[in-house]
């Protein structure tokens, strides 16, 4: 338990407001619902007949995931294009 010298200090004491620094890509979503669903990128990529190279650079962000390529990732993670493509709309929602 607090005493109220503990707690008036602390309500002195000047603090920031944390910076909304959470910015996701497509590539990060990609790879959290990959990891969700217990999936290796080369397991992923045996069911969406893609490469696991390829899979690699969309996580990494090195080539854009394009929208034929989220159809299909979508459909192997179960989940709706838009999440893939579209990440920063449902982290907001959230």
């Amino acid at each position: 338990m607090t005493t109220g010298k503990k707690t008036n200090r602390l309500l002195k004491m000047d603090f920031f407001k944390a910076k909304p620094s959470t910015h996701i890509t497509s590539g990060e979503i990609l790879k959290i619902l990959r990891e969700k669903n217990a999936l290796s990128q080369n397991e992923l990529a045996f069911k969406t007949h893609l490469t696991q190279a390829t899979i690699s650079s969309i996580e990494n962000g090195n080539i854009n995931l394009g929208i034929e390529r989220a159809k299909t990732l979508a459909k192997a993670l179960h989940v709706h294009p838009a999440v893939l493509v579209f990440p920063d709309l449902f982290e907001k929602a959230a």
